[in-house]
């Protein structure tokens, strides 16, 4: 039996992008009536999931990937900048969430967790010593601290130093207020928030099988529930996909003609886990690394601690490997089906161009156990093989994009998708993924809800989320002071 539903607005995923879109939207206009669609029988349970999820609250303070060296040999840091700018925007909403008793008290989702670079050798010390020259002049980074003293890096990161040369040739930096996010924790409280209001629904072990616009330029959307197999047609006014590394898929079954053209690269990694609480009572920090050559952004290697369903956890990894399923709970046919005409010519030329990241994501596939011990001990050199036992982290999927000068590119960044007339939009990409969520849908809402935006009501509520809207932090230093010393003290990140 068919059923039709009428909502304004669909999303389609349960993780943080589709919740805080729709929370968003909830503070923006309590009027919208508002159905969240997810194919698995639990919210948040895939990329937003805290085993699949990296869980640093990325703000550039750590990343060396966020830095990297341009055409002429220089450190490029703009990119930190924008990610910093635009973490502290998600910062500055979920305050105003905690404020307002839309989430739970901070500790429940957020926690103080330093941030460290650490690197060892010559050239990767000079590297490290430059990128703080630079990013310290900058009022966003005015806190990092860098040292190469052994006995300060030994009180920074005891695990890392511990029975480490002290002839090394080693250097770190620090951020004390980093964060450390379960992102999962994060979703399913905005999630029961929404349930409280009469205009939002959610459906669970529902699957999106297609999506036609209609004349009237609303979308004629048709789920299915899994179990009974039975479909119930949804009229939506906006459809926000919000699937992860589903979003592609639903994007091309769309037809709008803004998704030609768009391919995925499916990365899967691992964690190694400690399960020895001795151990696990020494780390209390974040330290990452430096990516092995060719790697994915998503494998940047760091000791991890972690606080994931209330309980501590250290990670360290992630490794990276091939994979052709685009979820966890996907298909192995999932690459393959997403090879549609529009998008094969970037595919073959990003596959052409790329041979050197798919041979280096086989080799840390065939890895064994032993092996990424062995990478692990360039971090903790005393780490024990028993402590230690391997778990799947998520999948992700990086953007294949036509270019002008290659016929095609890989990208590992986040790019929003949206219809021309703004009745439909999709997140594709991973990184920073979740930490830039508030930005990512506030720029949702700007281009798919324009019009309401310049209303002088939706203007004054924006502002009172995000009270950095419209602004620029990366150029304000007064600005972004007062709004981080308001974050800090609001979501109890000064704590330590």
């Amino acid at each position: 039996m068919v059923t039709t539903n009428k909502v304004d607005v669909l999303l389609v995923g349960s993780g943080v992008m589709s919740a805080t879109l729709g929370a968003l939207l909830g503070h923006l206009d309590d009027s919208l009536s508002m159905l969240m669609v997810e194919r698995l029988p639990s919210v948040a349970a895939e990329s937003t999931d805290a085993w699949n999820n990296a869980g640093t609250g990325h703000a550039g303070y750590c990343e060396l990937n966020y830095t990297p060296l341009d055409a002429a040999g220089k450190i490029a840091i703009n990119r930190a900048l924008s990610i910093n700018a635009a973490f502290e925007v998600s910062l500055q909403f979920w305050s105003y969430m905690v404020e307002s008793g839309a989430l739970p008290a901070p500790h429940n989702f957020i926690n103080p967790t330093p941030h460290l670079s650490f690197v060892w050798g010559d050239d990767d010390v000079k590297f490290l010593r430059q990128r703080y020259d630079l990013l310290k002049k900058h009022h966003l980074f005015k806190d990092m601290e860098f040292s190469d003293d052994f006995a300060t890096l030994a009180s920074w990161m005891p695990l890392v130093m511990q029975g480490r040369d002290a002839k090394q040739k080693v250097a770190a930096t620090r951020v004390q207020y980093g964060s450390d996010v379960d992102f999962g924790s994060l979703t399913r409280s905005f999630v029961s928030h929404l349930q409280q209001k009469d205009n939002f629904k959610l459906k669970l072990n529902y699957e999106v099988k297609q999506l036609k616009q209609l004349n009237n330029g609303r979308w004629q959307v048709t789920i299915q529930q899994l179990s009974t197999k039975k479909t119930q047609v949804i009229d939506a006014g906006f459809v926000f996909l919000g699937a992860g590394g589903g979003a592609l898929k639903l994007l091309q079954k769309s037809g709008v003609p803004e998704s030609h053209g768009y391919g995925g690269f499916p990365v899967s990694g691992q964690w190694l886990v400690c399960n020895n609480p001795e151990v696990i009572k020494y780390h209390h920090t974040k330290v990452y690394g430096k990516a092995a050559l060719g790697a994915p952004p998503m494998s940047v290697p760091h000791l991890d601690l972690r606080m994931i369903n209330g309980e501590l956890a250290l990670l360290f990894g992630p490794y990276a490997g091939f994979t052709t399923k685009f979820l966890n709970e996907g298909s192995y046919l999932d690459l393959i089906k997403s090879v549609k005409p529009g998008n094969i010519q970037p595919m073959l030329k990003v596959s052409r161009h790329n041979t050197d990241l798919t041979r280096y994501l086989i080799t840390e596939a065939l890895k064994n156990r032993t092996s990424k011990i062995a990478v692990l001990r360039q971090f903790y050199p005393q780490a024990q093989k028993a402590d230690w036992h391997l778990e799947n982290a998520g999948k992700r999927v990086q953007i294949i994009k036509k270019c002008d000068v290659k016929g095609g590119k890989l990208e590992f960044g986040t790019e929003l998708v949206s219809a021309q007339d703004g009745s439909i939009a999709a997140l594709l990409g991973a990184s920073p993924g979740a930490s830039v969520a508030v930005n990512a849908m506030m720029e949702v809402v700007e281009r798919c809800f324009n019009t309401k935006l310049q209303t002088s009501a939706w203007q004054a509520k924006m502002k009172a989320l995000v009270p950095s809207y419209g602004l620029s932090l990366t150029e304000n230093a007064a600005l972004a002071a007062e709004i981080r010393q308001r974050t800090l003290n609001t979501l109890k990140l000064n704590t330590l």
